[in-house]
């Protein structure tokens, strides 16, 4: 696992390649699919590893600067 360069503190930051992803997630940051197959980035609370959150790699260099959509 590596960590992406966004990674803070508060939160492991770990890359998924597409061999690895076998399952589908919603992206919070779009509410969107990430369909089994697609490589994205999973965000790991260090306080609460349970809250992990699979986003698209757009959507979680972009999370700072938009709010998530409905």
């Amino acid at each position: 696992m590596s960590r992406d360069l966004t990674a803070t503190a508060d939160v492991e930051v770990r890359r998924i390649q597409p061999y690895q992803a076998t399952k589908a997630y919603l992206c919070p940051g779009c509410n969107r699919d990430i369909p089994a197959g697609t490589g994205h980035i999973v965000a790991v609370p260090h306080s609460a590893p349970d809250l992990r959150r699979h986003w698209h790699h757009g959507c979680w260099a972009k999370r700072a600067t938009r709010a998530p959509r409905d």
